[in-house]
């Protein structure tokens, strides 16, 4: 039997080789393999059982690959596939003598992942956003194709063609921005990629050419406008109960988070909820409660103090947490205690000065008394009250300020219209001097005014002033002069610290506008009454002073009034008189000049020796009028064509020769008084050489009459003087 079976096998060998063998690849000709996969190619002898294999590239580079070999069938397999396994490889199998050849092409690619959807931020409403679509590690590039959309429509799409294709894995990307809505909400973002691969290419399902990721776009509005309410109070007894209730306002709707905040300034988180209860509050609950609205876009916190008091035991100082005195002042701080029957006091200054007072206590209540407050007292002062084992402390600050005295105002008495003054307001024994303000106001309007802030803020009492200058008119009389001095303290609620001076203004105006008016006239007879009334303007009103001014110039006073009478002038009353206006402001004064003059008396018009002459003769017109000066007395002859004024000497008019025309109406002229002759002149014969004893007579007479008149003329003038009215003599009479 196994003789028989011996002799088949070399039979069945024989025609086995006898006929030509086939081998068979798996895939038959063209795989794609994505890089960093697992790829096996299989050659298969169909006709052989016991064929030889080897496996090669088409090129002869290195295979790259492991070889297994059983039986009929010999496997190339490539793990992990990389840019040196894309060739074709020659599977070779050897029967006998027999050799035959299939190859496998092994193209490669790389499309591992669906594209990644990146944003630059968060989707905010009304702020722009870029959105990044990411294909990495692809292979080839230049096949690649990206779209990226929006809510179904595309925003932007790319074929990434390129001229030159590296062997390397590549990472594209297409980016586009908008700037999202409200309305974006629930909008998908889709990113598409495709990797166009021949179709022909015979390649496992599973290794798609196409991907695709989306994204669900949620819009965001950042936390704002976070608002707390509380129910009752924010100020509670021990045992009390509150409910604070929190919004905020955002897109997605922000979660609401409570917490309170840590002495260490931490958070310590209470709630998720929109509202949080407390009941049965302690002393410990009071605090900073923060609500926080938080959502991907951001926060917003908003934070209230709750105060819990303790029911029964409360402090109380007096006169207040604040207090603010002036140096040298006595004050007595009090610290009081309600709803313990025992407490213990204990006093202490916030810097660790010395008190600088008596310390008093009594059951429930303790002082402090300081007798006169100086600057070491400017401090905090701390009471603490321990009660049940409970510790209470209240403070009390004590500020100081010096205003003890109204400003002073310094200007001068007189105050002249026109005339600049200078006005200083000065404060005393001012603390703290840099918040120190001074005013001055005139009537309602303020002058001017500064604030000393700007100064070192020294620990002492000091005297600051202000000074202004200003010209007054007539209507600032009547009007207040104000000096304001005001504190500004820190931290007083109240009105600042102030003192005032006020100071009436009285503007006077100097003298102007000196004028006299003299009745009947400066010029007048002796005898005559004559009134000279002096008026000027000022403020206030002058008094009018009269004078006569002497031959050395000196003023002699007259009179202190308006009007300065004389009743019955004198010839020694002429002379210059000087009226004065005089307030304190100054002096407007006018002159005028008083003229006395002799009283005319009778009038005397004569011709000498006669009214009636012969032509040829000589004839002396002579006017006279008492005790009148001669530069009054006129004497003229009325002609058909006028008056003529004649030359006359001391009233004297001589004609040596009289002529025919010389006849006429001859008219003296005094004052208001008028005397007039007519001189008749007769003709002589002419054949005569005439020579009148009478003439040489007249001659002689008048050389003896004009030195006789001359004489009477100085007699009347000196009776007249001897009965004259002196004013130098009788001042005060003519008044």
């Amino acid at each position: 039997m196994a003789m028989i079976f011996g002799a088949w096998k070399i039979l069945w060998t024989v025609f086995a080789v006898s006929q030509a063998f086939r081998i068979e690849t798996s895939p038959e000709s063209r795989t794609l393999a994505q890089i960093g996969d697992s790829v096996s190619l299989t050659c298969s002898s169909m006709d052989c059982e016991a064929p030889s294999f080897s496996w090669r590239t088409q090129i002869d580079s290195p295979l790259n690959a492991k070889v297994r070999t059983e039986g009929a069938r010999s496997t190339l397999t490539m793990d992990p596939v990389g840019f040196e396994n894309e060739h074709s490889y020659l599977c070779t199998a050897t029967c006998g003598p027999q050799k035959q050849e299939k190859g496998v092409r092994v193209d490669i690619y790389s499309f591992p992942k669906d594209p990644e959807i990146q944003l630059s931020d968060l989707p905010e409403v009304g702020k722009p956003v870029t959105v990044r679509c990411v294909v990495p590690k692809v292979f080839p590039p230049d096949r690649l194709e990206v779209e990226l959309l929006k809510g179904g429509s595309t925003l932007i799409s790319q074929h990434f063609a390129e001229d030159e294709v590296k062997k390397a894995l590549e990472t594209k990307s297409l980016e586009a921005s908008f700037t999202p809505t409200v309305e974006d909400t629930g909008k998908v973002l889709v990113c598409r990629a495709k990797l166009n691969i021949d179709e022909s290419t015979d390649f496992e399902e599973s290794s798609p050419k196409e991907r695709e990721t989306s994204r669900e776009l949620q819009v965001y509005i950042s936390p704002k406008n976070t608002a707390i309410t509380v129910h009752p109070s924010a100020s509670l007894q021990e045992g009390d109960s509150v409910t604070m209730t929190c919004s905020s306002e955002g897109l997605p709707a922000p979660e609401i988070l409570w917490s309170k905040k840590l002495d260490n300034g931490n958070l310590q988180l209470l709630s998720r909820n929109a509202s949080l209860t407390l009941i049965a509050m302690k002393k410990e609950d009071s605090g900073i409660y923060v609500c926080e609205g938080v959502n991907q876009r951001g926060r917003n916190r908003k934070e209230i103090e709750l105060v819990v008091q303790e029911k029964a035991f409360t402090v109380d100082v007096s006169p207040g947490h604040q207090v603010v005195t002036q140096v040298g002042d006595s004050l007595v701080l009090t610290c009081s205690v309600a709803g313990c029957e025992n407490p213990f006091f204990s006093w202490r200054t916030q810097r660790n000065n010395p008190l600088g007072g008596m310390v008093r206590s009594d059951r429930t209540e303790s002082t402090v008394a300081l007798s006169s407050v100086g600057f070491e007292n400017e401090d905090h002062y701390v009471c603490t009250v321990t009660c049940r084992h409970r510790k209470v402390e209240r403070e009390i600050h004590v500020k100081l300020y010096s205003l003890p005295q109204d400003p002073e105002i310094e200007m001068s008495d007189l105050l002249v219209s026109g005339h600049p003054t200078t006005v200083i307001c000065k404060a005393p024994l001012v603390y703290p001097a840099a918040r120190l303000e001074i005013e001055i106001y005139k009537g309602e309007a303020l002058m001017m005014n500064k604030y000393f802030s700007g100064e070192m803020n020294m620990t002492s009492l000091e005297n600051r002033s202000l000074e202004m200058t200003f010209t007054p008119s007539p209507e600032d009389t009547g009007k207040v002069l104000v000096c304001r001095a005001k504190l500004h303290i820190d931290g007083v609620e109240s009105e600042p610290k102030q003192r005032q001076s006020a100071r009436p203004l009285s503007v006077r105006v100097a003298p102007a506008g000196a004028t006299v008016l003299v009745q009947p006239s400066s010029t007048l007879e002796e005898g005559s009454s004559v009134n000279m009334t002096c008026t000027a303007h000022g403020l206030p009103a002058p008094r009018i002073l009269w004078s006569r001014q002497l031959s050395s110039g000196e003023l002699q006073p007259l009179a202190e009034n308006a009007t300065l009478s004389l009743a019955s002038a004198k010839l020694d009353d002429s002379g210059t008189y000087v009226c004065e206006g005089i307030n304190e402001a100054g002096i407007s004064r006018k002159e005028v000049e008083l003229t006395i003059q002799v009283a005319p008396r009778d009038i005397q018009l004569t011709a000498f020796p006669s009214k009636n002459v012969k032509e040829g003769d000589m004839v002396i017109i002579s006017c006279t009028c008492g005790n009148v000066p001669e530069t009054w007395i006129i004497l003229k002859k009325k002609t058909d064509t006028g008056d003529t004024v004649l030359k006359s000497v001391g009233g004297v008019y001589t004609i040596h020769k009289v002529q025919l025309e010389d006849a006429g109406v001859y008219e003296c002229e005094s004052k208001d008084k008028l005397r007039s002759l007519t001189l008749d002149v007769k003709g002589r014969d002419s054949d005569k050489d005439y020579f009148s004893p009478e003439l040489l007579a007249l001659c002689c007479a008048s050389f003896l009459i004009m030195p006789a008149i001359g004489v009477i003329v100085c007699f009347a003038r000196r009776a007249n003087m001897r009965g004259s009215y002196s004013l130098v003599e009788a001042q005060k009479s003519k008044v």
